[in-house]
């Protein structure tokens, strides 16, 4: 027999560890850590004059919860975090893995390092500046280099010059020292080091050197070159604009500002490198933590989850209660350097402090009724289909399907996921139809469903995420017969708990199993545009899926007819190119360009197209 919430509160331990919260259906809608489990448990649910609207809308929904006893506070924070990514709870702050901001980067284990932009921070010796987010662009600063700097900028290998390499054009209109032809490495590191200084902050050299080139340009009356050097002039100035005059220019700050309105929080952050500010952003969220403390805290942690520390300091509105265990986290992901979390009472921390908290404000107050109409349309959405439809289940996860082919051929279907109502691209998946000759639907359908819902058991030997999570509802596109046919194809594979519906497109009819009739709803119906929205979303995924294989076709069907051009060299071709018009008017140096095409293959190419337009 299944203990009530009052007797499991009795017997919560005190000691530190991870809580999760349940609603009626067995899904997890919060995480938390707590020091003292006992303490803080009972307080979502004895402490009602202390809770805010947002803890009392998931209180109402709690009908169970369950927790794990960890061993300090670090543990708790480390499992809190990864519970959170892994089933995204609704009253949790929720940040997306795939958002990352460009970094600078500059690998100084090569002897001739160039700048490159990345996306993805390592703990490979390389250096790393950024993340360069809003007002300032990476690729301006990457200009700013290039103009001043006399880098290489090419992929050369410098293991294989051959013998009578020659230096490129950058060499002789005195854009790079050409290192792939002279020894130039003690130079070039003296370059590399005013690089790393101007992205450190300094940027006085950087000016006199872009000054000096716009000037010679002018006097040699070249002026396409004087405007060139005038524009990153422009740059260099917005640059400089941001910088925090009081702020040693080697700070590197995250800053994040909280506030709340008793529903909503909001979290916004501006971020300095080198003494500027490179970018602002605003997160909101109904985080159901007890103070706004907790939800700044929580916010962090799952921010540094999926992105890098890149900063020595955090600068934070409100104290943390748990900001040694965090600083203790943080310095593991920090590569070899330390990360304080600081709170400041006054100076120019405070004050940024204080515009990230105004940004916050002035952010939640611009958005409180689109993020209640967001929820309405999602979440709410959901939670009115299972009560139109009296799902079993609330329908958390569900994956909507849908075939595409021209007269049977080039057949593939689509698995499209919205997760509480918003679709969730991560997890969309597409299909070859493999067994069915013909253009027939019904069949392709079963032979989806039957190969997707295989992948649940245990013996499939499964490793795709996706696949791995069981739908809470299946919809498909069509009426009462194409809904008999899918079902058969759930009773077949043994996934026949699974509930499934149709959605008929002309009079967007809903069918179930439990009615020979539809469930007719109005146009403006959140729940029927969310179904709307997941039908046409897998339509378009199907569509573009077949549409790309068609095109893949007919481009392996003409390049195949060219000597020595084999399916490797093809799937390379189309990669670069994507159409037979853009290979057709490409000139030989790009075809060189193109992975594993060589100078006689490009040959080929050009001859090939030529013998085809003198045939016409």
């Amino acid at each position: 027999m299944r203990m009530s919430i009052e007797e499991k509160l009795k017997n919560l331990p005190a000691l530190p560890g991870v809580y999760i919260m349940l609603d009626a259906d067995g899904n997890i809608i919060y995480v938390g850590k707590a020091r003292y489990l006992k303490n803080r448990v009972r307080q979502y649910f004895h402490a009602s004059a202390n809770r805010d609207d947002k803890v009392s809308a998931m209180v109402r929904r709690v009908a169970d919860f369950r927790y794990i006893v960890v061993n300090n506070e670090v543990e708790a924070l480390l499992l809190e975090s990864n519970l959170i990514k892994r089933h995204k709870p609704q009253y949790n702050i929720l940040l997306k893995d795939d958002k990352a901001y460009p970094f600078i980067k500059i690998d100084l284990n090569k002897k001739y390092p160039k700048i490159e932009i990345t996306r993805n921070v390592k703990n490979d010796g390389a250096k790393y500046f950024g993340p360069y987010m809003l007002g300032i662009s990476v690729r301006d600063m990457v200009n700013l280099i290039e103009g001043a700097f006399p880098l290489r900028n090419c992929s050369l290998n410098f293991d294989k010059i051959s013998v009578n390499h020659r230096p490129c054009l950058n060499y002789h209109i005195k854009r790079c020292l050409a290192p792939c032809a002279y020894d130039a490495e003690a130079e070039y590191k003296d370059i590399i080091s005013g690089v790393m200084d101007f992205l450190s902050g300094q940027n006085k050299d950087i000016e006199q050197i872009l000054t000096k080139k716009m000037n010679a340009a002018k006097d040699n009356e070249d002026f396409e070159t004087a405007i060139y050097y005038r524009d990153n002039l422009k740059i260099l100035d917005k640059v400089v604009r941001k910088q925090i005059a009081v702020l040693k220019k080697d700070f590197d700050l995250d800053v994040f500002g909280a506030a709340e309105n008793g529903m909503f929080s909001v979290i916004s952050l501006i971020v300095v490198r080198g003494g500027k500010i490179v970018g602002e952003e605003n997160f909101m969220s109904s985080d159901a933590s007890f103070s706004i403390s907790e939800a700044l805290g929580s916010f962090i942690r799952q921010y540094y989850a999926v992105r890098a520390v890149n900063a020595a300091e955090i600068v934070v509105s409100h104290e943390l209660e748990d900001k040694l265990a965090m600083e203790e986290i943080l310095n593991k992901d920090r590569r070899g350097a330390a990360v304080k979390i600081a709170c400041p009472k006054q100076g120019v921390r405070k004050q940024l402090i204080d515009t990230a908290v105004k940004n916050a404000e002035e952010y939640m107050r611009i958005n409180e009724l689109k993020a209640d109409k967001k929820r309405e349309m999602t979440y709410g959405a959901v939670e009115l289909l299972k009560g139109i439809l009296g799902l079993k289940r609330l329908p958390k996860r569900i994956e909507a399907y849908d075939i595409s082919n021209i007269s049977g051929q080039y057949k593939v279907s689509s698995m499209v996921v919205f997760t509480d109502g918003m679709p969730d691209n991560a997890q969309y998946r597409r299909f070859k139809i493999k067994t069915v000759e013909g253009a027939d639907d019904f069949a392709s359908m079963n032979e989806t469903l039957m190969r997707r819902l295989d992948r649940l058991k245990p013996e499939s030997g499964n490793k795709d995420a996706s696949f791995s999570l069981k739908p809470d509802l299946i919809l498909i596109d069509g009426g009462k017969g194409q809904l008999s046919s899918a079902y058969r194809a759930l009773c077949d594979c043994g996934a026949a708990d699974i509930e499934i519906i149709s959605l008929a497109k002309r009079e967007e009819e809903i069918y179930t199993l439990h009615s020979d009739q539809p469930t007719i709803l109005e146009k403006t119906n959140l729940a029927l545009n969310m179904l709307m929205r997941l039908r046409d979303e897998a339509h378009r995924f199907a569509i573009t899926y077949f549409r790309r294989l068609k095109a893949s076709k007919e481009f392996e069907s003409i390049l195949s007819a060219i000597d020595g051009i084999g399916k490797a060299k093809i799937e390379s071709l189309y990669k670069t190119f994507r159409t037979i018009g853009k290979i057709k008017e490409a000139p030989y140096g790009e075809l060189l360009k193109c992975p594993r095409i060589g100078k006689k293959d490009a040959e080929n190419i050009i001859n090939f197209f030529v013998d085809e337009a003198n045939k016409k």
